[in-house]
């Protein structure tokens, strides 16, 4: 229910006109209110003379927005336009600083510094036409801070803009200056506009990027460098290097460039195109290049290597890393009994709070291994993946006492299994007792194909998903629903939905 406060902010920024007229005459203390009412309901031109005049020295996407519904500040039409909006007006707040900086004046009312824009975009998917992917909202913030630069050089060519000393000499202009901190998603197609900015921002240019979480995608090693060594370190909490095909040498090459980053705390590598199998001589030794390198992020609590072929190397990788690892994604690695065993046996396994070991057959070799890293990750697990591990009634059974012992789990996924009906019961009644498991992702029974699927299925293809009896499947899952109200868990979400999953983050843990 909405505050008397802000449904009278709501109001007023619905009449532009009044709203400009009485901007003056407003107290500072009501500026926060009326950003809220103005972004939630798509008042962009409001938005814009908020904005422009701004009272404190921060403005917060997160701060301000978000105690309001998170549907409202990502889902709604407006948002895209919005955040362009705010976007425009600090531009137009720079332009007419750098102006009035060069003539010696000062009229703006607006104090702005910091516009606070981390946590606001998905870097997954774009929210279709009416939403700002992080990728979009890059090239916006990268497009406005050249802008910027530009006015400003503009402004110091022409001398009859600046304010004459008593010597007749142009005085130089005072700094002016905002910092837009943000997330930050690059590719081949941004790369070109963000390094650009990047470097105006080094220069400390009048709109400064500074970056908290640093995504990109399908770059050269070249060309992550080049930008990772623009951003400036501090506060840079993540990187995330993602589809750049680097291979080992690659990554031996990148990775002395994350030293930098003191903050550093989580590091995601998936799909990195690092194979032991086809490594000629010096396989070894790129792998101890690569874990002295990482052993030298003495921040670091995520590590995630998925769909890198690491079998018998888990040991090597992780030697030098003298701080334990609270999130872990291994996905897809192929790892061997070995490479479990250590894993159970490490420094990292008691302090766990997330790991990802998908996409492996946990057949008998793997299978008591991983029970064994389950006892000892028990009193930190909050997130487990064991997603696509070929794992029968009988093989989850097995796995059933140690995972009930993991007393503080929140997430468990498990879609892609070959589990029945029978399975699944078991599992729901077994796990009931975990007070905080709140979303459990679980496969279609096997017992509901109108087919016989292929294992292990590809999580993202429809094929697997079109081979389910939808009659059959709705039956089982209300019958778990009922399960679910019965237990006194009613608030625990089971789901074949991938899309509920995507959205848990180390962050958030």
């Amino acid at each position: 229910m909405h505050s008397l406060v802000f449904l009278c902010a709501r109001r007023l920024v619905s009449h532009r006109p009044g709203a400009r007229r009485a901007m003056d005459l407003l107290p500072a203390e009501l500026y926060p209110v009326l950003f809220q009412a103005a972004f939630l309901d798509g008042r962009t031109l409001a938005l814009r003379d908020l904005v422009g005049s701004w009272p404190f020295p921060v403005l917060s996407f997160r701060r301000l927005l978000a105690h309001r519904n998170r549907r409202s500040l990502f889902g709604e039409k407006s948002s895209k336009l919005c955040i362009q909006a705010v976007i425009l007006a600090v531009v137009a707040h720079l332009r007419r600083a750098l102006e009035e900086s060069c003539r010696g004046t000062s009229e703006s009312r607006c104090r702005l510094r910091v516009l606070d824009m981390t946590g606001l975009q998905d870097g997954d998917t774009d929210r279709g036409p009416e939403g700002m992917s992080l990728w979009s909202g890059t090239v916006a913030l990268a497009k406005a801070c050249i802008e910027v630069s530009k006015h400003q050089n503009e402004c110091l060519k022409h001398g009859s803009k600046r304010r004459k000393g008593p010597s007749g000499v142009s005085a130089a202009p005072r700094p002016v200056g905002v910092e837009v901190r943000a997330d930050l998603f690059v590719n081949g197609t941004s790369f070109g506009v963000l390094r650009d900015a990047l470097q105006i921002a080094a220069a400390a240019g009048p709109l400064r990027l500074k970056c908290r979480d640093f995504h990109a995608e399908e770059l050269s090693a070249a060309g992550t460098v080049s930008l990772l060594e623009s951003l400036e370190p501090a506060g840079v909490r993540r990187v995330d290097l993602r589809f750049n095909n680097l291979g080992l040498a690659g990554l031996c090459a990148v990775l002395p460039h994350l030293t930098r980053f003191t903050d550093l705390l989580s590091l995601k590598l998936p799909y990195s195109n690092v194979d032991v199998r086809r490594l000629a001589a010096g396989t070894d030794a790129g792998i101890r290049r690569l874990a002295a390198q990482l052993g030298r992020l003495p921040c670091l609590k995520e590590l995630n290597l998925g769909s890198s072929r690491l079998s018998g190397k888990l040991r090597q990788l992780l030697g030098d890393l003298e701080t334990p690892l609270e999130s872990l994604e291994l996905a897809f690695c192929y790892l061997l009994p070995g490479d479990v065993t250590f894993l159970s046996q490490s420094l990292h396994a008691p302090v766990l709070k997330k790991l990802d070991l998908s996409g492996h057959d946990f057949s008998e070799n793997l299978l008591q291994p991983l029970r064994r890293l389950l006892e000892e990750t028990a009193a930190s697990l909050l997130h487990l993946d064991l997603m696509e591990c070929r794992l029968t009634d009988a093989r989850l059974e097995v796995l059933l006492p140690a995972l009930c012992r993991c007393s503080r789990l929140r997430c468990l996924g498990l879609f892609g299994n070959p589990v029945s009906t029978p399975g699944l019961k078991t599992l729901l009644r077994k796990t009931a007792v975990l007070p905080d498991l709140r979303l459990v992702v679980y496969p279609y029974p096997v017992d509901c194909y109108s087919r016989e699927p292929t294992w292990p299925p590809s999580a993202s293809s429809r094929l697997f998903e079109d081979a389910v009896d939808e009659e059959r499947f709705a039956a089982v899952s209300a019958e778990l629903c009922r399960m679910l109200v019965s237990s006194g868990r009613a608030d625990a979400v089971w789901t074949t939905s991938l899309c509920r999953h995507g959205a848990l983050d180390y962050f958030a843990l």
